[in-house]
Parts: structure tokens; sequence; C-alpha cells
């Protein structure tokens, strides 16, 4: 009987006295050979930019072949396994019409044959097949066996031989297996980057901290207060120590720790657990807990990394506790990749800025603190890479793809020679950029398109204005919201509101009204649904709730007194009643107006697009609202009906789709036929390839990402408008979002933006 699992166990077991990657796939076809009686077992590896399968290893045929036997995808069994992503079994393999001889291999004594693809989250990995002389089929059996083997072997097979470098790899067979470990994370900050690996050590853990009682309560709140003191002073020292290097608006960041070191609450409700009974540490522990839980929970990634900060934050003042004052500073001397768990600004601030060449996260989002720091220094961030061994990394050498969001530790001399040219090719690429800041976003055609910031907490204004934004696309109004413990009040609104808006005067200011429900809730408002994508959120919950909405309203048209630059922006419209009702809350909020003599200009009113209803009823909300507005990451994922947090979906949502940029293009047309001003607004709108779509369309306005609002106008002010509608006549009668990628990505490199491609990749 075949034991798939325990041949497996053993080819692992045996692995560990090996040391070059070549042994490994060798000790892997003498096994699986071995195991099913075959005569031949051979493994052949997909090389993605040549298309080719090379074959890299195997038991029965002639040794020399290995390395010079390739096949095309669908040329050959093996390249019509790879083009069909299936098994093949056949008795005779010479009497398959796909059948195709190599002589070096000397394998025409072989009859039987089956291969299987080896695939890793949809992505062909390569082929593993089995041969043997007797002219009759593997059994079923044998079939199973060889498909558990290849699915089991896909995933280490992805990392450690890095899938565009097989040529690397057959060049240099004695590859350590340490070598090429490839991870895949999220964006974090764009760029690439090559240095030593600095892995920053977690010591005090506050999650760890178990359930204790304290034996004296006033011992354990002077020792919290003393530390959460303690970690007040140095936040102020890190951010002194990292003046000069950041711009103020992102030294703010420090302000938005301090204020949460601040937060009365974080104290009040720590103090309580330790009045009650519990150490000081599992207070603490209990009331971070619960904070970050109210993040974790929101369906809008931007808050979601609001939760990372608080447990930096707890992981901080617990490490005082313990008796570490964090002064002491790393002291390197070349350039450094800063690798760990949780990593925060302060322990950023610890590096000698000019030697921090990038920074890897085992977790995090592209939205949290960390990386909108490694944006405003220059470096490349990953996140999110997942779990792994400190004592695998740390001190070796990595290169970062901040584009496509991939690390390589220990890379082969080859791809390490490669990503410095890629480096070098970036570093020339990205000179000039802050050059465009005051010039239009317009075609060397001369079609203009406004290029507006997405914004959210005060924090984050400055960006948009260091970077050339024409004003604000899209102010998320529900983040104060989120961030207090009750209803924040009209009057802590219009403070808030005011700020965005005198920022950014007389340029238009859109702010989209509270949008939250779903699992996207209040901590202090919550509920629980089914199906949260489709149920009680944006203006469906604010309609429902009128005095919050109305008080929300009033809020805006009093921030914009004597400013008149705000335009008021609904979410997740799907019926026209919605707009209809709102227009009856805004007349009533301008009568208040009027009889409290506030002098206000009525605000423009615009409908988000973001659901396939709205998107049908375009017409009739044309009669009805001043403009709309696309959100392109909704909308994907509603057309797609594919959730993008979902990792085992998150490969299908691309807004390359054809079916998502041709449901685009049809609002943008039915928008420009109405009259009705259109913008796109999210990552779509940051994508250099997508923007050469939506300049095709006709679009005239973005919203986008302040630090991705420089490339993103060099390439309008690259391409003409009337190349870039050729282009978008062309992505519409493709099929397949890879190939209107690949013909978007092409058309860059010969506009001599090559550097972007790989920041537009998805």
């Amino acid at each position: 009987m075949l034991e798939p699992l325990k041949t497996l166990r053993d080819i692992f077991q045996d692995a560990a006295d090996l040391k070059a990657a070549k042994d490994l796939l060798e000790l892997i076809v003498d096994r699986v050979q071995q195991s099913m009686a075959a005569d031949v077992c051979s493994i052949y590896l997909l090389e993605p930019d040549s298309a080719e399968l090379a074959l890299v290893a195997t038991r029965g045929l002639d040794q020399q072949s290995v390395g010079q036997v390739r096949l095309r995808v669908g040329s050959g069994l093996v390249g019509y396994i790879a083009q069909h992503q299936s098994l093949l079994n056949v008795d005779n393999a010479s009497e398959h019409p796909k059948f195709r001889y190599f002589p070096e291999t000397r394998e025409e004594r072989y009859a039987a044959f089956l291969g299987v693809p080896i695939i890793s989250f949809r992505k062909l990995i390569g082929v593993i097949a089995v041969q043997k002389e007797d002219a009759s089929y593997f059994s079923d059996e044998q079939e199973a066996f060889v498909i558990t083997i290849a699915a089991q072997l896909a995933g280490p097979l992805s990392q450690w031989v890095h899938a565009e470098d097989v040529k690397t790899f057959l060049a240099q067979p004695d590859v350590p297996i340490e070598s090429n470990l490839k991870f895949q994370g999220v964006k974090g900050a764009v760029g690439m980057a090559i240095g030593r690996v600095r892995w920053l050590l977690s010591t005090y853990e506050l999650a760890s901290v178990p359930d204790r009682l304290a034996t004296d309560p006033d011992a354990e709140l002077e020792k919290f207060t003393r530390a959460l003191n303690l970690a007040k002073e140095e936040l102020r020292n890190s951010g002194r120590r990292m003046e000069g290097s950041l711009p103020k608006d992102v030294l703010a960041l420090f302000s938005v720790y301090k204020m949460i070191l601040e937060d009365r609450e974080l104290s009040s409700e720590t103090e309580q657990f330790i009045r009650d009974g519990w150490s000081a540490a599992t207070g603490l522990r209990k009331t971070v807990e619960a904070h970050a839980r109210v993040f974790a929970k929101m369906d809008d990634p931007y808050l979601q990394a609001k939760a990372d900060d608080i447990r930096h934050i707890g992981n901080r003042v617990y490490a005082n506790m313990q008796g570490d004052d964090g002064t002491d500073s790393l002291q390197i001397t070349e350039p450094t990749i800063l690798a760990g768990k949780d990593i925060s600004i302060t322990d950023i601030a610890q590096f000698p800025p000019k030697y921090l060449a990038g920074i890897v996260c085992t977790s995090g989002s592209s939205l949290s603190h960390i990386a909108i720091l490694a944006n405003a220094l220059g470096i490349p961030a990953v996140m999110g890479i997942g779990d792994i061994n400190p004592s695998q990394i740390d001190h070796t050498e990595a290169v970062i793809d901040g584009y496509r969001a991939v690390v390589i530790f220990n890379p082969v001399p080859n791809l390490r020679k490669e990503y410095r040219r890629l480096a070098r090719q970036e570093a020339k690429f990205i000179q000039g950029l802050d050059g465009l800041r005051d010039l239009p976003a317009e075609t060397p055609d001369g079609f203009r398109i406004k290029l507006y910031a997405n914004t959210g907490l005060v924090a984050d204004i400055s960006p948009g204005l260091m970077r050339g934004a024409e004003g604000v696309g899209l102010y998320r109004s529900e983040i104060p919201f989120m961030l207090h413990e009750s209803f924040p009040s009209e009057d802590e609104q219009v403070q808030i509101y005011r700020k965005i808006l005198e920022a950014y005067a007389p340029n238009p200011v859109h702010m989209r009204t509270l949008d939250i429900g779903g699992d996207k809730n209040l901590p202090y408002f919550s509920f629980s649904e089914e199906n949260p994508f489709l149920g009680w959120r944006g203006i469906r919950f604010t309609l429902d709730n009128t005095s919050i909405f109305l008080s929300q309203i009033r809020a805006m048209l009093r921030a914009s007194e004597g400013l008149d630059n705000l335009k008021i922006l609904l979410p997740m419209v799907s019926h026209l009643d919605e707009v209809k009702a709102f227009h009856g809350l805004l007349d009533e909020a301008m009568l208040q107006m009027r009889e409290a003599g506030i002098q206000v200009q009525r605000p423009q009113v615009g409908a988000m697009i973001e659901v396939p209803s709205a998107m049908v009823m375009l017409r009739d909300i044309a009669k009805i609202a001043d403009f709309v507005s696309i959100g392109s990451n909704d909308f994907t994922q509603y057309i797609l009906a594919v959730d993008r947090n979902n990792p085992k979906v998150s490969d299908l949502y691309n807004w390359l789709n054809p079916a998502v940029i041709r449901s685009i293009g049809h609002v943008v047309q039915s928008a420009q036929k109405y009259d009705l001003p259109v913008s796109v607004c999210g990552e779509m709108a940051a994508d250099p390839a997508a923007v050469i779509l939506l300049l095709g369309m006709g679009v005239e306005m973005l919203s986008l990402s302040a630090y991705n609002l420089p490339k993103t106008k060099l390439v309008i002010r690259t391409i003409t408008q009337e190349r870039a509608a050729e282009l978008w006549t062309k992505a519409k009668r493709k099929s397949d979002e890879h190939r209107i990628r690949r013909m978007l990505e092409k058309e860059l490199d010969l506009m001599g933006l090559g550097g972007l491609i790989r920041a537009g990749a998805s």
C-alpha cells in the first residue's frame, strides 16, 4: 500500500541533513520513484518569463538532460499538463498526440506516463512525472499518491526555489537550501532594497501575560503609572531623534502614539482591573486586548491598522514594567533591513536613518503607521509575511521588492545582482518626481486631470498638500466616530472637519458621510449580521439614525462657514430614494443654519458608485446628484463577488478584470452623457496600468493615497490621451485580466516608465 504522507515525512526528515537545493530535488525524485516502484521520476519547474518548463531533477532519465531539456507550456506531455493544469495518465506515451521525444533523455524504452501539475495558490510551479516500461496505466492508488505528493510539495517548492530564477538555480546547482527563501506579504511601502537583516526581538509580549492576581494593588498601581510615564518620555525622545529626517506631518505620527498613551480610558480601565485584584501586567493586557479588538474587527483596513498601534504601545509599557527602558540604540554601520513580528515607530527611531534600507513585518497592513513612516523615509516595507524562524534569517542578506510585496532572504548571487540593477534603475527613475509637485496633471495632448488625495486622521492631512494634491477626493468622516468612546458631539465634529477644510481651502474637500455598519461597527453601537457586506451599512445606517445623521450634516455645514469648499459624498448608495432622503435632511439642516444666523453655501452632493444597482440607476441618480465617485475597491469587490480580505479568494480580486473595467467604462460613458462629473478613488487610481485605462475612458478626476500622487501624475504627463483611448479600446475587447496588464505594462516600458511596472503589479 502506498503511503504518501509517510514518504513526505521521510523526505523532510532526511532533508534536514542536506545543504543544497538540488540535493533536495534529487531526494524527492529518488523517494517517489522507490515508493511507486516506477522506472522514472522527474521534476520540471516553470520559468515564468519564458513560459518554459525546465527539467531540474530526474531519477531514471539520463542525468545529462537535466537543465538541457526545456518544453514550452503546451508542448509535449509535460507542457500539455502545464497548459491544462490537470493530471495525465497514459499507457503508451509515444502514441499520445502531444508526445514529444527528446533523444538526450533516452526515454524511448518507457511506455506508461503519469504527470501531475505542482500548483500553489493557483500558480503553476512545475510538473512531477513518473514513467515505467510496462505499457499499462498507472493505478488509481498511484494517481492519488502522486497527486498528494505534488500538493504537499507545492508550498516548499514555491518558497525556496524562486520561480523567477529557475535559470539561476540551474546555473548554480549547489545553491544552499536556505537560499532564496521567498515570502509574500502585503505592500507597506514601494521600492527595492538590499541589506543585512536585523531581527528585532520582541522580548516583552503583552499578549503572553497570563492572568495573575496582585498581592499588593497599591504597588501594582505605582508600577503601571511609572511604566506609562516612562513610555511617554521615550516617545518624546524618539520624536526628537527623528527630527530632520521626517517632515513635520509624518512626525505627527508620534503624536498619534502619544494620544493613545494619554487616552484616559487606557489608564483608567487598567487601574480598575488592578483595583479589582489583577496584576499591573494582566490589567494592561486586558485593557489593550479590548481596545485592539474593537479596531481589528472593523472592515476598513485603515482602522484595522490602529489595533497594531495599540498593541505596540501596550508592549512598550509592559517592557517598562519589566525594567527595559528602551534606551539601547541599535548600532549598525551598513544598509540594514529591520525585521520583526511587531515593529513600532519607536523601534525605527533607534536606527540611523541613513543605514535603514527597509522594513519587514510578519504582521501588519499597508495602512499601518509603520507603512506610513516607511513611505515618508523613502524605504520599502513588506508587511504581513507570516511566521518565520528568526534564526533562519537574522544577519543574512535580503532583498525587498516593495512593489510586489515580496522579500527574499539569502538570495543567490545572480538574483542579488539583478535586484541591484533594478534598485539602481528605480533610483534613477524616482529622481525628479518631487519636481512634479507644482506641475499640472495634464497629458502631452492637453487632457487635464484633477488629482485629489484620500485622507482620514488629522495627522494624515499634510502629505497630500506636500505632493501637490488639488483637494481631498475622499475624507473618511467616520474615523472620529470610531476613535471616540461615544458619539462625538456636534461641536467636536466641527473642530475636526474645520481643520481639513481650512488646510485645503479654497480647493474642494469631498467629505464622505458616516460610513459604518455591517462588520465596521462603532464600539459603542455594535450589532451583528449574518452577511455584513450586504447589510446595514453606509447610508442605510445613517438614514435609519436620523438624529445622528442630521448632527453630522450640521457639523459639516458649520465647519464650511466662510470657506465654501465642502462637497458631500454619500457612501453605499443602492436606491434612488436614499439620495432623495438625504436632500430632505440637507434642506432641514440648511434651514437650521439660516435660523441660527450661520451663512453657508449649499454644498454639492455626490453619490458613491460601489454597488451594481447604482451603476444601473445612474441616469436617475444624475437628476438629483451633482457628481459621482466610483469607489474602486468596493466596486471591484461587489462586481466580482470577491472578499478582498479573504486569502482563499483574494487572488480573484483584480480591478483589471474585464467585467470591472467594462463596468467602470459604462459608468464613465453614462456620466459623460448626462453631464455628470465622475471621479475614481481607491487603489485603482494608484495603479499605473489602470491609470492608462482611466485616462482612455476620459476620467477627469482621480483620488488616491498622497504617497502615490507623483507617480500617477508622471503617467498622466507622459502618455497622450489619444494613445490611452486606443489602449482602452483594445483592453475592453480582451477577456483576460493578465493579458490586459501585460499589454499596459509593455506600453509603460515603451514610454520609459519601466520603473513603474513593478509598482502596478496587483
